[in-house]
């Protein structure tokens, strides 16, 4: 549930902020009366998001038990390289995102009405499935209908929130730790993505190793309790782990939040001459 939490709040305030771009730049060049226009493409970018959502949970219904199995655990892995691309490439781009957006806008004001309406869609709408793919899989992971969506949309609350208290100055909001902190939680909870994902095809007869356990605290960590409970929600944690689990887990982390967590080359400046 708190898994889920985080994914709203981290994707929305990405798009929140993208959202505040477009529009302070709108306004302090005057042009408000293109507003309306990025508003369109960023509603067609949420319907399309959602869109997506349902049709995933409605596709999988569809299907028989092992290829539900098969098509979660395929997604999870999907989801879970979408995030870590996601994060890296947030790290990457922070500081340059402004200036890039602004440009793009205005290209597409040059372009025409029907450009600033899908540059809008397109800016958003790429925010909108990461987070639609990787919402479904950990809510999927976490086994419940209603409260991972609860947790999901009041993360996006906040982040609405938070966006907006940015764009008004009312708060000053360090973005660089903000996203770094979020980044390695997400970590965390796409490493227990993966890990499900390949219980998941264990599940479906695909990859082998389903009673091979690496360990089970079942009996120390109770599923019901409230402790299994908030380990399942965040880290999408099982008391009973599968070797391939355990290597897929470990071995994600153990690559990947160093290379996140290392110090970002600064380019050098250009010799004068």
């Amino acid at each position: 549930m708190l898994g889920n939490a985080l994914i709203g709040l981290r994707e929305g305030l990405e798009a929140a902020l993208v959202v505040s771009i477009l529009i302070a730049f709108l306004v302090r060049t005057d042009r408000r009366s293109e507003l309306p226009k990025v508003w369109l493409g960023v509603g067609i970018a949420v319907v399309v998001s959602a869109g997506v959502t349902l049709a995933l949970a409605l596709a999988q219904q569809q299907l028989t038990f092992e290829a539900q199995e098969a098509f979660g655990g395929a997604l999870s892995i999907v989801a879970v390289g979408f995030v870590t691309w996601m994060v890296f490439w947030m790290r990457r781009a922070a500081r340059t995102i402004s200036a890039e957006l602004r440009g793009r806008l205005e290209g597409a004001l040059a372009m025409g009405p029907v450009a600033v309406v899908v540059m809008a869609a397109l800016a958003v709408g790429r925010e909108g499935l990461e987070t639609a793919l990787f919402f479904f899989t950990a809510a999927r992971a976490a086994g419940e209908t209603t409260q991972p969506l609860i947790a999901f949309l009041a993360g996006i609350a906040v982040a609405i929130v938070l966006a907006h208290l940015v764009y008004r100055g009312a708060i000053s909001l360090n973005l660089g730790r903000f996203f770094t902190v979020t980044g390695v939680l997400l970590i965390l909870v796409a490493a227990g993505i993966l890990a499900y994902g390949v219980h998941d095809l264990q599940e479906a007869g695909i990859l082998p190793g389903l009673t091979t356990l690496a360990f089970d605290v079942s009996a120390a960590v109770p599923p019901d309790s409230w402790y299994g409970t908030l380990l399942k929600g965040i880290f999408n944690f099982s008391p009973q782990t599968t070797v391939a689990e355990a290597v897929v887990w470990v071995a994600y982390v153990a690559v990947v939040l160093p290379l996140f967590l290392r110090p970002q080359r600064t380019r050098a400046a250009a010799p004068t001459t």
